[in-house]
Order: structure tokens, then C-alpha cells, then sequence
């Protein structure tokens, strides 16, 4: 019996297409609803519809006319300006309670959409369950190995952004010989990563040495269908250029894009990746 379409519910970013190409792959077809101001032209090249943040009565019409029964939930998606948003019916009906989760941060959002679409009949799944060939492994990825002090900061560092994820606050940080450089807010990784190429160098160290290492883990509250940590080949590109030696994820928590262009990019530039076990 052929399995329904996986619809995917599709801000910005690689991730909601790598999740539609890996469920190709398997034989899979994928209906994307992509949100305007979000998603971006890739999904033209899919069976798709646009709709706004509050357009959840057609977003359910839709979705039950493709015959989607799964749904997975992934992309960029900044925080609404609800007073710019485009409502229907039923996202009048749904509006205060998203609002309200809104205000409690990225998490309680993001589980307040799955919860309304499963309370409407519809499986939630995560990107693991969606894609499990983009988790990461555990384990070194390539051939460059993490030294001693680099295992240290790295342990440093997964305690700061599970303690930060405590908070709700960010899913990275960088530490560098037991010295926290940056923590990862609503910037972002890729900007957090820049500002620590602008520290000087007597905080940073000998720039013609590469030192420090970038972590990225889920928050421990988080719910893992809607929100898992990604790294790609810009995040090591952006890593090594400001003189980082690696990179470590956790492992099958976090996610990677093109696994294999990214720790051929790593080996090409010098830089471990590791995937450590929760």
C-alpha cells in the first residue's frame, strides 16, 4: 500500500528541502505548505500551496485534498507580527492561543502550531522521523580528531547551551580553551559565529592557530518534532573563518545538510566534526 504524502509544513532555509528530497528518495511523495514570507522558490518545484501564518482553516483544506495524513514542520520562522497577519475563520478561532504561546518563546510557538494540526487529525513527526539519514552520527566525521583540549571546551560548551536551552534562549555556543566567546540567541548561528571573528586578539588568541570549537544541541525541554539543530557546508565555512578548530553536534540531535559535502568540506579546510552522544 502506498503511503500518503508527507506534508511539510515549510518556512526558510535548506532544511525543509532536504526533507522533501530524502523522503523522494525513498519513494515518497511530499505536499509542501509553504508560508509567505518564509519558504522559499524550491517549493515550486513540488506539489505545493502558499499560505500565511493565519490561514489555518485553509491550510487544513489543503492539506486533507492532498491526502496528507503526516506532517512535519520545518524551516526558519521568525517570530510574527500578528497584527500583520492574515487570518481566516478558523485562525481567528486559533489566534490567542498561538499568541499566547508566542509570548513564552520559539518552543511553546512552534509546539502550539503541531498541537492545533493534531488536534485537527493530523500525525506530527520530526525531521529525524521525516529524514533520519540527516541526523548525525556519533563519533568523529572526518579526519581531523579533536585534541584533549579541544574535548574540554567542548564539554564547557554542550553545558552552556543546555543550560541556555533551559531558558529557551539559543541552540550554540563557542568556546575557546575553557573562554566562552559567543552564545547563540535570535541572531542566529551564522551571526554568532561572525562576532566571534570581530573579538580581538587577546581574547580570541593567535589568529594564525585555529582554536575553539562550536557547539550546537537541542534545548532539553524542546520538543524534537519541530526544532532540531542544523549544520551545513556554510556553517563550516563560516566556522574556519574566524579560525575555529571544529565543530561538534550532538548526536541524532542534531541535523546535518549534505553530510558528505560537509565533512569533505571540513577535511579541505582543517577542521574536526564530531557528533557527540546525548
Amino acid at each position: 500500500m502506498e503511503a500518503s504524502p508527507l506534508g511539510i509544513i515549510a518556512g526558510g532555509g535548506d532544511l525543509p528541502l532536504a526533507i522533501a528530497e530524502s523522503a523522494r528518495e525513498t519513494g515518497r511523495s511530499v505536499f509542501v505548505l509553504a508560508l509567505t514570507g518564509a519558504a522559499d522558490a524550491w517549493v515550486e518545484t513540488h506539489a505545493h500551496e502558499w499560505i500565511s501564518l493565519g490561514e489555518v482553516g485553509k491550510a487544513i483544506r489543503v492539506l486533507r485534498a492532498a491526502q496528507v495524513t503526516e506532517l512535519v514542520l520545518a524551516g526558519k520562522l521568525g517570530r510574527p507580527k500578528f497584527h500583520e497577519v492574515k487570518l481566516d475563520a478558523k485562525g481567528v478561532l486559533a489566534a490567542p492561543r498561538i499568541i499566547a504561546a508566542a509570548r513564552k518563546g520559539d518552543d511553546a510557538l512552534l509546539r502550539s502550531v503541531l498541537e492545533l494540526m493534531e488536534r485537527e487529525g493530523f500525525r506530527a513527526v520530526g525531521s529525524a522521523e521525516a529524514a533520519p539519514g540527516l541526523l548525525a552520527p556519533a563519533g568523529v566525521m572526518g579526519r581531523k580528531q579533536p585534541t584533549r583540549d579541544d574535548e574540554e571546551d567542548i564539554a564547557l560548551a554542550f553545558r552552556i547551551v543546555r543550560t541556555m536551552g533551559a531558558l529557551d534562549i539559543g541552540q550554540a555556543a563557542v568556546v575557546c580553551d575553557g573562554l566562552t566567546l559567543a552564545v547563540e540567541a535570535a541572531e542566529g548561528t551564522d551571526a554568532m559565529i561572525a562576532r566571534v571573528g570581530t573579538l580581538s586578539d587577546h581574547i580570541r588568541g593567535a589568529p594564525q592557530k585555529r582554536r575553539g570549537t562550536l557547539v550546537k544541541a537541542p534545548k532539553p525541554t524542546q520538543d524534537r518534532r519541530a526544532d532540531l539543530p542544523v549544520i551545513g557546508v556554510q556553517t563550516v565555512r563560516n566556522a574556519a573563518a574566524v579560525g575555529l578548530a571544529g565543530i561538534a553536534v550532538e548526536a541524532r540531535g542534531a541535523l546535518i545538510l549534505k553530510r558528505r559535502e560537509v565533512v569533505e568540506e571540513a577535511d579541505k579546510l582543517g577542521l574536526f566534526l564530531v557528533g557527540v552522544p546525548g
